[in-house]
């Protein structure tokens, strides 16, 4: 069987990481399967790259454009919402023509438009469409926040400037998406349970399949290794409780670094002690700017992709936090339990799935930051570490190895093609 996955980029993101290792994941277990991107950033032979071309950044550019000049000229949430009225026809391309099962995953800023999804709907092969965000079954938003109008019908949204409109860029966008999903036969499969019961409930999707399977990790990469040899290699000091912090921008505001830093601040005035031997380390575009604002010493390192070192840097700290404030299964959380290091995170999203609380971690109450210090706290009791980084990795293994995850998704190629791998 062959599979082609598409996803804008190659390794950027957390949707390109995670769909870059279910490929490799697929292919150790017998299916032919290639990756299209439209950015490629290693030498992979099986994955496959857009010519390069000017066209591409125009794409881009006007996409933004079009969603600033609907947004009354204002830069506000510009990012947080995709209308994909520009994109590349790829069903022409001999990897989509080869393919017995086409495998979408994160195709927005630009890459793939309303027409070419309604073209690859309507090349009649089998679509499966693994969900990293909401934006598949909203109007045009990749997280929904506090607002249900994907539920009935997108209308007057609260991204755009001024609340929108009973007829504006998100209720347009919402109609075009109704019209190619109907009659269509989509497989959407959601990264949590979370995602999937959000889904379950949109309006746009309703009738459609949705089931839910994880991200998948390389367990004999991502696995716990020794924490003194991880320290030398990643220039940590040995003497200090290390917790870290990671996103591919740190000072992005739905990942929550303002309740990290109010719950340091706890930490260094209620528990001295503690606070004494503790340091933090900040992984990630923008980390230099975090320095100043944390209490602790601050270990600066950048946007981290090679995952060699990844897993040096999970295996240097003794606890990952996230005080993410929407997220879906992040992949932080998966690389960070397969080395053994146990996580702190908010009641939200896809989280309280992956991290068991007070088991291999700590679930705080959401945007609670005095309970997120409690869990920094517990989790670094020297009584609660040891048994933590064991449950930790051994629900890691159990849940996202890559030959448990690729089977999954096998047994659901096989469902839609009537074919045996």
């Amino acid at each position: 069987m062959r599979v082609l996955l598409v996803n804008t980029s190659e390794r950027i993101g957390g949707a390109a990481i995670a769909a870059n290792r279910l490929m490799e994941a697929l292919k150790n277990n017998g299916i032919k399967a290639k990756m299209l991107v439209r950015d490629k950033q290693t030498n992979q032979i099986t994955v496959v790259a857009l010519d390069p071309s000017i066209r591409h950044q125009v794409q881009f550019v006007w996409e933004r454009a079009v969603i600033w000049m609907a947004n009354k000229f204002k830069k506000n949430n510009l990012f947080q919402v995709d209308i994909a009225n520009t994109g590349t026809d790829i069903t022409e391309l001999p990897e989509f023509k080869q393919a017995d099962v086409i495998h979408l995953h994160w195709i927005n800023q630009g890459f793939l438009s309303l027409k070419d999804i309604e073209k690859i709907i309507a090349s009649g092969k089998p679509v499966v469409w693994t969900l990293h965000d909401m934006w598949p079954f909203t109007g045009i938003c990749h997280y929904a926040s506090e607002c249900d109008k994907y539920k009935t019908e997108c209308r007057n949204c609260p991204l755009i400037y001024g609340g929108g409109s009973k007829n504006d860029l998100s209720h347009r966008t919402y109609l075009k998406k109704k019209k190619i999903y109907s009659g269509s036969h989509l497989h959407f499969v959601a990264c949590s349970h979370w995602l999937e019961d959000l889904a379950k409930q949109s309006s746009l999707i309703a009738g459609h399949s949705i089931q839910s399977i994880p991200n998948a990790i390389n367990n004999n990469l991502f696995k716990p290794r020794n924490k003194k040899e991880a320290r030398q290699k990643c220039n940590l000091p040995q003497d200090k409780k290390l917790l870290l912090f990671g996103s591919l921008k740190v000072t992005d505001e739905r990942k929550g670094a303002k309740y990290l830093i109010e719950a340091c601040q706890i930490i260094k005035q209620n528990h001295p002690e503690l606070a004494e031997n503790l340091g933090v380390v900040m992984m990630g575009n923008k980390a230099s700017e975090m320095q100043s604002l944390l209490p602790f010493p601050v270990y600066n390192m950048d946007y981290v992709s090679d995952e060699h070192t990844l897993v040096n840097v999970y295996n240097a700290v003794d606890l990952y936090v996230t005080p993410s404030l929407q997220d879906n299964l992040p992949n932080t959380i998966v690389e960070a339990m397969s080395c053994g290091t146990p996580c702190v995170g908010f009641n939200v999203g896809g989280i309280p799935q992956m991290i068991d609380h007070l088991h291999n971690g700590y679930v705080a109450e959401y945007k609670n930051a005095s309970d997120f210090a409690n869990g920094i706290c517990w989790c670094l009791g020297d009584d609660e570490h040891n048994g933590l980084s064991e449950m930790a990795y051994r629900k890691a293994a159990a849940s996202y190895s890559e030959s448990n995850v690729a089977m999954q998704y096998i047994n659901l190629y096989n469902k839609i093609t009537g074919k045996h791998a």
